[in-house]
């Protein structure tokens, strides 16, 4: 709970939500996750610095048999249409020698020789995480933090899951936090409806797969971290990582929580979540 001096709270006649106003707090109003994280202007840092927390956070529980390397996955997305998914809007300042854009029409009986653009879209960089064993360097364990690339992009969906097969297809042990609401969730054999989910799934019992399926009410699971068979698996405490990362970040200051998340929530948790905002 905040103290009530660190904050005001303001009717919003635009919105008729409330409008908060934190002077010095620093933590998020919400027990698990925050919906306002996921906003495309601001997922792609909260993601990348989430990876990093989260490897800072399991290296002493594995080390010093296993180690934890930060790894990228690079996705090439198309420029046409809002598909710079989980990238912020890109800002164009014109100058005064900035050429313009014009319609060049070849004559009859002109050839000409132009220097075009080509329209070769953008590279969108992840990050993931790898555990590997001191000895051998052998991958035991990926772990995976989902992006809009993943769910909604085309492309970049149909290469995630194609990546996602190849390592349900080895024994390497997988972890999978899909912590947004937009798109469609990563297959399984069976439906599932919530909010977020984390899969865990081990190498050695490959068809059996632990889903942790948790709504935005709830603060987020820990979960095992599977390691090599006979060894503990520590529990990653991730609601306390992100909310963590969240105050170190000063994520609240680059939030407008008079305004609804990107995605919209549905309409039942409208009520729960002024009535949080305003008990906060």
């Amino acid at each position: 709970m905040r103290d009530i001096a660190s904050f005001a709270v303001f009717a919003s006649h635009s919105t008729g939500r409330l409008r908060v106003c934190y002077n010095e707090s620093m933590q998020t109003p919400f027990p698990g996750m925050d919906p306002y994280l996921e906003h495309r202007a601001l997922w792609p840092d909260v993601h990348n610095s989430l990876i990093i927390a989260i490897r800072d956070a399991i290296v002493p529980m594995v080390a010093p048999n296993y180690y934890v390397s930060v790894e990228s996955r690079a996705y090439v997305l198309k420029p046409e249409g809002d598909v710079f998914l989980g990238r912020p809007d890109v800002s164009v300042i014109p100058t005064a020698s900035a050429p313009t854009a014009k319609t060049r029409e070849i004559a009859a009986d002109e050839v000409s020789v132009l220097e075009v653009e080509l329209p070769l879209g953008d590279e969108v960089s992840y990050y993931y995480l790898e555990i590997r064993s001191v000895q051998t360097h052998q991958l035991i364990t990926a772990i995976e933090l989902l992006s809009p690339v993943n769910k909604v992009d085309q492309r970049g969906r149909f290469e995630y899951e194609q990546k996602r097969y190849e390592t349900m297809m080895s024994r390497t042990n997988f972890v999978e936090i899909d912590l947004l609401r937009a798109g469609e969730p990563m297959p399984l054999n069976q439906s599932v409806i919530s909010d977020y989910r984390i899969l865990v799934s081990r190498g050695w019992t490959r068809r059996k797969a632990h889903l942790y399926a948790f709504s935005l009410r709830a603060p987020i699971p820990s979960f095992p971290l599977p390691l090599l068979p006979g060894d503990a698996e520590p529990l990653v405490p991730l609601n306390e990582i992100l909310h963590a990362l969240y105050t170190r970040a000063r994520f609240d200051l680059r939030i407008d929580y008079t305004q609804p998340p990107t995605p919209p929530l549905p309409e039942e948790h409208d009520e729960w979540v002024n009535q949080l905002l305003r008990s906060s």
